[in-house]
């Protein structure tokens, strides 16, 4: 089988490993892919937003499937594209995508099937959101409407970080277009949890749960960034609260997708708060999560394939998707100075045991050597039976990853340690 897969992250890069442990597969493109991923599969310099680019390259090189990974592209519809030239795909329609690609309509279908969420109210007009925050509860969590790169939440501590917030978004385009309408929510308290399901707009099941660690400084301080490690699965997240999840967010989410007539197939990632009144649903993303799909898929003891197809085909029901009873743990090597400006282009070197357990997120070939092109430039991940071995071989390996301006938290982990305890 020839696949394709769109994107070009660490993601995709942890995604196309496992699809390689597959027999069939004869041949994976990663359009655009990177530096890293080029070593397990053939790079397509096609942008992943260049929707008419993928279409016109799966015409002149058939593939048998495909997975859309990034949000931009689910959003813009290249599912929808590829399936009309007969290309079947891992991922949600346009229609389907939307969940992610607007927060209001996430909102609005959470309110509207009773699905647990933080109260909200939707603004278009800035003096209206203006008003509305001289009297809304502090903190309060303001979200850019549309994609943002993983950057348009602020949780704003003081009327005067709220004010400031809404006023970049909607009247100086901080987020271009994805702001002009903001989502102003209660803010909540409580361990948050990633949990990454497959489905195939009827059956749901979810994946091992994770912890991402999204702040760039150790003890969760410093800017919001797009994550700096992930452990899984996340302690707090216990059977019990599963079943709950199952209940009240999971199935009834996928049941509301289908009754709007937006039938989700695909990876649904539902970011949840386990707030002291239950869990609730802070974001859904309308793809597997970056850096959770680097602790989640090495835990996989079924094909990834196998499972995608059942998704596209409808017979996920049938379709065994089983984990390891292990512990995973990914530590981010990142560029200093990320999430805002850093320096690029430094040679970035591996020690073979590094190279065997590092995905990589923000390098390319330059004269056929590895190169730093990125914020996030690495993930090495380490699998486990116990969560501090874990912790301690993903260190370890990590070690082995160098360039020049490297940076990482020293504590990837321990908060999942101390609720272990």
């Amino acid at each position: 089988m020839k696949l394709l897969v769109v994107g070009g992250g660490g993601r995709e890069h942890a995604i196309i490993r496992s699809l390689k442990k597959n027999p069939d597969v004869t041949e994976i493109y990663a359009l655009p892919g990177n530096g890293g991923i080029a070593a397990d599969a053939t790079c397509v310099n096609i942008s992943a937003t260049d929707i008419d680019g993928i279409v016109a390259f799966a015409k002149e090189n058939p593939v048998d499937y495909a997975v859309v990974a990034p949000d931009d592209p689910l959003v813009l519809g290249c599912v929808d594209r590829l399936e009309e030239i007969g290309v079947p795909c891992f991922g949600p329609r346009a229609n389907a995508a939307i969940i992610e690609g607007s927060k209001a309509f996430a909102k609005n279908l959470m309110k509207k099937y009773g699905i647990p969420t933080a109260a909200y109210e939707i603004f278009n007009d800035l003096q209206a959101a203006l008003d509305y925050l001289q009297t809304a509860p502090i903190p309060t969590v303001i979200k850019a409407d549309g994609l943002a790169l993983g950057k348009g939440v602020i949780i704003a501590q003081t009327r005067e970080e709220a004010l400031q917030a809404v006023t970049d978004m909607m009247a100086n385009a901080k987020f271009g277009k994805s702001g002009s309408t903001v989502v102003i929510e209660e803010f909540l308290t409580g361990p948050e949890v990633s949990v990454l399901a497959f489905t195939d707009g009827r059956t749901v099941k979810p994946m091992v749960s994770s912890m991402d660690h999204k702040r760039a400084g150790d003890g969760d301080t410093g800017l919001n960034t797009g994550g700096m490690g992930t452990v899984a699965p996340n302690p707090y997240y216990t059977e019990e609260i599963a079943k709950l999840c199952m209940e009240t967010i999971f199935r009834p989410t996928i049941r509301a997708m289908k009754k709007e007539k937006r039938t989700f197939k695909g990876c649904l990632y539902f970011g949840l708060m386990l707030t002291p009144n239950g869990p609730k649903v802070i974001e859904y993303n309308c793809r597997f999560g970056d850096p959770e799909t680097q602790v989640v898929l090495p835990l996989l003891k079924s094909d990834l394939l196998t499972v995608m197809m059942a998704c596209t085909n409808g017979t996920l029901a049938k379709t065994p998707v089983r984990f390891q009873k292990k512990h995973a743990c990914c530590v981010i090597k990142a560029s200093k100075g990320y999430p805002e400006s850093y320096k690029k282009g430094y040679k970035l070197s591996m020690s073979a045991r590094a190279a065997a357990h590092t995905y990589v997120a923000g390098a390319k070939l330059v004269d056929g050597k590895l190169v730093t092109s990125g914020g996030r430039v690495t993930g090495t991940t380490a699998v486990r039976s116990s969560l501090e071995d874990a912790i301690e071989a993903a260190y370890r390996l990590s070690a082995g990853v160098k360039f020049a301006n490297a940076y990482s938290r020293s504590d990837i982990g321990q908060r999942a340690l101390q609720a272990k305890k």
